[in-house]
């Protein structure tokens, strides 16, 4: 169970994933939250526990072009990576 703090940074992270996707557009959301709920049985939010399923999905769905959707996040995030968790989440999908 994550506290009121972490579950901010868990909201923002969500925040900052469900705008970088629907940047893109509507079908890549889509695409996004249908695949992490079919492989890993999880919802964006758990991507804040788990940045590892966000960032195989993107290399997998769109390679190279994937690095566009990290780097938004990134720009989002970037005033909130002094937080361990944050950086870490960070961190995990720019690999």
């Amino acid at each position: 169970m994550l506290d009121d703090k972490e579950e901010v940074k868990r909201a923002l992270v969500t925040i900052s994933i469900e705008k970088a996707l629907l940047g893109i557009g509507k079908p890549t959301y889509d695409e996004v939250l249908s695949v992490l709920n079919t492989q890993y049985h999880c919802y964006l939010p758990d991507c804040y526990e788990h940045p590892e399923y966000l960032n195989e999905i993107l290399r997998r769905l769109y390679g190279n072009a994937g690095k566009v959707i990290t780097k938004s996040i990134t720009t989002q995030l970037e005033e909130f990576n002094q937080h361990k968790p944050i950086k870490r989440f960070l961190e995990v999908i720019c690999n």
